[in-house]
């Protein structure tokens, strides 16, 4: 008679192991994709090992959830010939250590050394996620002919790519070579567990407080959640919420480098009394009922995070019309698309909004409506998955 022990023994030695690396453990859109799927994927069929530079709340949260994971403390964003040979024979080390079936590398700069690595040491299955192909961002002209050729080579490397827009699909399969090697999978997110309009409304009133901007019940709340970088345009959303009255108010969530001069720019506009950067805060989409409305002014992206979290809370969204955010949201049906770099148009869109909050509602409705249907998170792990077993 075959023990439940045994039985038990045989199916854990059948798992594959996988490894997901990604450059740090800071918390934005490519460490929740990270997160969800090393906590989401089924237990029974894969062990799951995570690699990232540094400490931060992706390693705080992967720790909580219980799932194992590896510093490679050499890891940068920032491209460095010394920095990144470390980080190649850190990974090196790791992936001897580990002996993965599956390798994922997640972000431009890690999936190139991810990827190589895992060529060198015999990975049966490398796959990467492009989540906003690098070479869509504001370069010069070498720069961005050396990145769309290392992109290439990162695409080359790996047996798979996934794209989680059907922009960076369509961008991905106009590099020579590797059109079979792409799939699409969409983002997923789990539904957020929200507070009620009331709660949430009040925890925003009381960081925008600590910030010394007061915001009563009769303003009209806008929000933003991303990291405080170049490329999410905040510039322009600040320029857009000076041209509004004094009863439009922005919080935006998040932290990173732009801080200091986004901050200088408030003061400079006048709207600093207007405007609360109240930093990273977790767990920020179960706070979305308690803004108006929720903009998106970045200049590049994958598929955002912040708008599928916006539908699924039933709010209506201004975006700017790059990689996949048409994919969510349709224009003037379930929000308000804009150009990149015109604050004028972001301004105009959440007057609207303001002045008449029966549309808003109805865009809020259609999103969350479309979300569900679409962007799921055990619809993303099941695609995951299908390219994982290489169907």
């Amino acid at each position: 008679m075959v023990t439940s022990a045994i039985i038990e023994a045989y199916t854990m030695e059948k798992r594959k192991k996988l490894l997901f690396v990604i450059t740090k453990s800071n918390w934005g859109g490519a460490q929740k994709y990270v997160y969800d799927l090393a906590t989401s994927l089924p237990t029974d069929r894969y062990e799951v090992v995570v690699a990232f530079g540094g400490a931060g709340p992706l390693a705080d949260r992967l720790a909580r959830a219980g799932v194992r994971t590896t510093s490679i403390t050499s890891l940068e964003r920032d491209v460095s010939i010394g920095g990144d040979l470390k980080s190649l024979f850190a990974l090196l080390s790791v992936i001897k250590k580990e002996r993965p079936d599956i390798i994922h590398v997640n972000s431009s700069k890690i999936g190139g050394i991810g990827a190589f690595a895992a060529r060198i040491m015999g990975v049966k299955r490398i796959v990467f996620t492009c989540h906003g192909w690098p070479f869509n961002e504001e370069r010069g002209f070498f720069s961005t002919r050396l990145i769309r050729f290392l992109s290439w080579l990162t695409v080359i490397f790996s047996h798979a790519t996934i794209a989680v827009s059907e922009r960076d699909l369509f961008d991905g399969q106009k590099m020579v070579g590797v059109r079979s090697k792409l799939r699409l999978v969409h983002n997923g997110v789990r539904e957020p567990a929200l507070k009620t309009r009331a709660d949430a409304a009040a925890f925003i009133r009381s960081l925008a407080a600590k910030k010394g901007v007061i915001i009563d019940e009769r303003d009209f709340i806008v929000g933003a959640i991303g990291e405080l970088h170049k490329n999410k345009g905040y510039e322009y959303l600040l320029a857009a919420l000076a041209e509004l009255k004094s009863d439009t108010k922005l919080v935006v969530f998040g932290e990173g480098e732009e801080h200091e001069g986004l901050e200088a720019m408030a003061a400079a506009l006048g709207i600093n009394n207007r405007v609360a950067f109240a930093g990273f805060v977790p767990e920020a989409a179960a706070y979305l009922a308690g803004f108006d409305v929720i903009v998106l002014s970045s200049i590049k992206e994958g598929l955002p995070y912040v708008v599928i979290e916006a539908g699924f809370a039933g709010l209506p969204v201004v975006a700017t019309n790059v990689g996949g955010v048409k994919e969510i949201v349709e224009d003037m049906r379930s929000g308000i698309l804009v150009q990149t770099r015109k604050p004028d148009d972001i301004a105009q869109a959440l007057d609207m909004l303001k002045q008449e909050p029966e549309k808003a509602a109805s865009f809020g409705r259609a999103l969350r409506e479309s979300t569900i249907a679409e962007f799921s998170l055990p619809r993303m792990v099941e695609g995951t998955i299908v390219v994982y077993e290489g169907r």
